[in-house]
């Protein structure tokens, strides 16, 4: 499976879009999670630099004292009982990108941060990221924080063992489509036995979706998960299960990082953010890896964002915090600490940012990351993406692990999200 800190690939149909944030009135602030002085701010392990949050606390200790509390758990479930229970609500909360969609529906629960001059910042920012955030009726529900452009990440010594480019623009340059990729798997797994280019079929499947300008439902409420940019994207990760491209070895598994170690799991698809997850997970691989670009073109996986509540009694200075720990300074920070890839463009020029890795032997990574962030496909987000995917990502997985018949689980997935498009009043 693709590495996920944050949980990107979790299913459950309760924890998406049927969920709503009613129950919060307007302007509510009695009881809340501030009294007083105190800002409450709520986010999770790893969604923000820790140096940011407590500079922001130094920063500003003259008009409020910042409370910045990380929710464990699954934190959308919390922050939702929490604004649905009208207590001890926060005064900014962060969204995770993937939950974003299901907020916008409710967005009157939320500061609308044009009516603070967000707008004045916007050019700023990825077009695509900012855009993510703003509701059908124009409000912006949220700040952007990062995003997570994917890479290919890869160990030149075995793909020079295996007789294959090994040279990050090379490797971007002959490796640039799907079909190139998969034919370079194949050589990799003769010349170098037990080897796999994939680590699962999933990422293909997911990463394939993210490449198109089409997701699961359409503007007009219309399941659209069983077009052909999503059928493409599945039989792609078919093909590549058939022709013996993917390991079936568990991630996170003593295996696992034994058989990366080893070089036989030396190439995944990830986003920006999966850097700090191999570090910690392999660390003895140190300078055995590069990163080239994703074949088949630029893709997103996770990114999050601060949003006000409408609880917030200092919306106005919540505002200036926010947007002070997340201009380009900070975000570049962000990176250095927490690898949380900048949404702000100016970022990726800076020195700190432009420093070779050594952990990927002394690359500079924001070479690959920086020009696929520029070009993430646009797309529309739905609130009901998450539930009519679910279907889709669990029978791949039976698939692949299980071995379902490829076809049958493509039909099992279609007829369950017809049930659940049903369910939710999503024509079909």
């Amino acid at each position: 499976m693709l590495l996920s800190r944050r949980g990107l690939l979790r299913a459950g149909l309760a924890g998406a879009a049927a969920t709503t944030l009613g129950g919060l009135t307007a302007g509510c602030g009695v009881p809340t999670g501030s009294t007083g002085r105190n800002m409450v701010l709520w986010y999770w392990s790893g969604g923000l630099s820790p140096k940011v949050v407590q500079d922001a606390r130094a920063r500003y200790d003259s008009a409020v004292n910042l409370q910045a509390i990380q929710i464990g758990g699954y934190y959308r479930s919390k922050l939702l009982t929490t604004l649905t229970g009208r207590a001890h609500i926060p005064d900014i909360a962060g969204l995770k990108g993937e939950d974003m969609a299901s907020y916008l529906p409710d967005a009157d629960q939320f500061v609308d941060l044009r009516t603070l001059g967000a707008d004045r910042f916007k050019d700023r920012y990825l077009g695509w990221k900012w855009d993510q955030a703003i509701a059908e009726d124009g409000s912006m529900v949220g700040f952007p924080i990062d995003c997570g452009p994917v890479a290919h990440y890869y160990q030149p010594a075995v793909f020079e063992k295996a007789g294959l480019p090994h040279e990050p623009a090379d490797v971007s340059r002959e490796l640039a489509t799907w079909e190139q990729f998969f034919a370079a798997g194949e050589q990799l797994k003769k010349r170098v036995p037990g080897s796999f280019i994939l680590t699962d079929a999933l990422s293909v499947l997911s990463i394939s979706v993210n490449q198109s300008t089409k997701r699961f439902v359409d503007k007009d409420r219309h399941f659209i998960g069983d077009q052909e940019h999503v059928r493409t994207a599945w039989d792609r990760a078919v093909e590549a299960t058939h022709r013996g491209l993917v390991s079936k070895i568990v991630n996170g598994t003593p295996d696992n990082t034994s058989a990366t170690e080893r070089g036989l799991l030396p190439s995944q698809l990830n986003a920006s953010w999966a850097a700090g997850d191999i570090k910690l997970d392999v660390p003895r691989t140190k300078g055995r890896w590069r990163v080239a670009n994703c074949p088949g073109g630029p893709s997103n996986i996770g990114g999050s964002f601060l949003a006000i509540t409408k609880a917030c009694r200092q919306p106005e200075k919540a505002f200036e915090m926010i947007t002070w720990m997340l201009d380009a300074d900070n975000q570049a920070q962000g990176f250095v600490d927490s690898v949380l890839f900048p949404s702000t463009p100016e970022s990726y020029a800076m020195e700190k940012l432009r420093e070779p890795d050594p952990f990927f032997g002394g690359q500079i990574t924001m070479d690959v990351f920086g020009p696929a962030a520029r070009e993430i496909p646009v797309a529309y987000n739905s609130p009901y993406d998450i539930a009519l995917s679910t279907p889709i990502n669990d029978e791949m997985r039976n698939f692949y692990v299980l071995g379902k018949d490829p076809e049958k689980a493509w039909r099992d997935a279609m007829s369950k999200c017809r049930r659940i498009a049903d369910h939710l009043g999503v024509s079909y």
